[in-house]
C-alpha cells in the first residue's frame, strides 16, 4: 500500500460521509483510479433514487465505464469504504478492475445493518425453497436465443 492507496482511501470514505450526510443513500464510498487518476468517485445513492442496485460501487462503474468508453477496467484500481456486497462484488468481477482496495468488512457493515448474508444463504438453497419463488418458463425459445448467439459472427465477445 502507498501513500497514493491511502489518498485515495480517504476519499473513498469521504464520499461515503457526502453521501450518508446528503441522506442520498447509506454509508458507503466508491472511487475508480487509472494512472493515478480519479476517473469517478461516488457514493449509494439507494435511497435518494429508489433504485435498490444504485451501490457506491455500481454508481462508480457505471460512471467510469462512460467516462472510459469501456465496459471494462482492466487498467483501473477500485477503492471502496466497506468490502462489497454481493451484487457489488459480482459486478466487480464482471468490469474486470486490476486491483480491489476495501475500508471496512461485511462484518462491520452488519453491525449497522447492512447484513448480507441472507443473500449467501439463499444462494445455496435449492430453487424451490428460497424465500423468494423463482419459476422457470418458455426455456425452449429462450435457448434459441442462446443459439443464435453462438453463431453470431460479428458480436462484441466480454
Amino acid at each position: 500500500m502507498t501513500d497514493k492507496d491511502e489518498y485515495f482511501m480517504k476519499r473513498a470514505i469521504e464520499m461515503a460521509r457526502k453521501g450518508m450526510n446528503t441522506n442520498a443513500g447509506g454509508p458507503f464510498g466508491c472511487l475508480i483510479v487509472r494512472d493515478d487518476k480519479i476517473i469517478a468517485e461516488e457514493h449509494n445513492k439507494v435511497t435518494s433514487t429508489n433504485d435498490p442496485t444504485a451501490h457506491a460501487e455500481i454508481v462508480a462503474i457505471r460512471k467510469a465505464c462512460d467516462t472510459l468508453g469501456t465496459f471494462q477496467l482492466d487498467d483501473c484500481i477500485l477503492y471502496t469504504s466497506c468490502e462489497p456486497c454481493p451484487m457489488c462484488f459480482g459486478a466487480i468481477y464482471w468490469a474486470r478492475p486490476k486491483m480491489v482496495f476495501f475500508a471496512c468488512t461485511k462484518k462491520d457493515a452488519a453491525k449497522v445493518d447492512f447484513d448480507d448474508h441472507f443473500i449467501y444463504d439463499e444462494l445455496e438453497k435449492d430453487i424451490e425453497d428460497r424465500n423468494i419463488k423463482f419459476i422457470r418458463m418458455m426455456r425452449k425459445e429462450a435457448v434459441s436465443v442462446f443459439r443464435e448467439w453462438a453463431e453470431k459472427t460479428d458480436k462484441t465477445d466480454y
